[in-house]
């Protein structure tokens, strides 16, 4: 089961936040052979993809980055989104890490 966790991105800054990936007992998840993917949607039944993480896996000690440039943030209308990271070992199977809302914060500064 995924962590339910919200994140709050500044719209037209650089965005990153790392996540460690554990498994139940709170132990880190060597992440050697896995990918990762995620991805930000207006909800969860959208076809739309509204912006995808860039994403960084450091295998050793279990942990994902996942980062937005400034342009994508600025391409991103204020207001709530939903987004997840999933991962993806060897064999093909995919675990959901982590999901919740991403609220888009407007900025002044231009």
């Amino acid at each position: 089961m995924a962590i339910i966790a919200n994140i709050f991105i500044d719209q037209g800054t650089d965005y990153e936040v790392t996540i460690d990936v554990t498994d139940t007992s709170d132990n880190i998840i060597d992440l050697n052979g896995y990918s990762a993917a995620a991805q930000i949607r207006k909800t969860y039944g959208s076809t739309t993809v509204a912006e995808t993480f860039g994403t960084s896996i450091t295998a050793s000690t279990g942990k994902v980055t996942l980062s937005l440039t400034d342009a994508q943030t600025t391409g991103l209308k204020a207001g709530r989104y939903v987004y997840d990271l999933v991962i993806t070992d060897g064999s093909g199977t995919k675990t959901r890490v982590i999901e919740g809302q991403a609220i888009i914060t407007p900025g002044v500064t231009r």
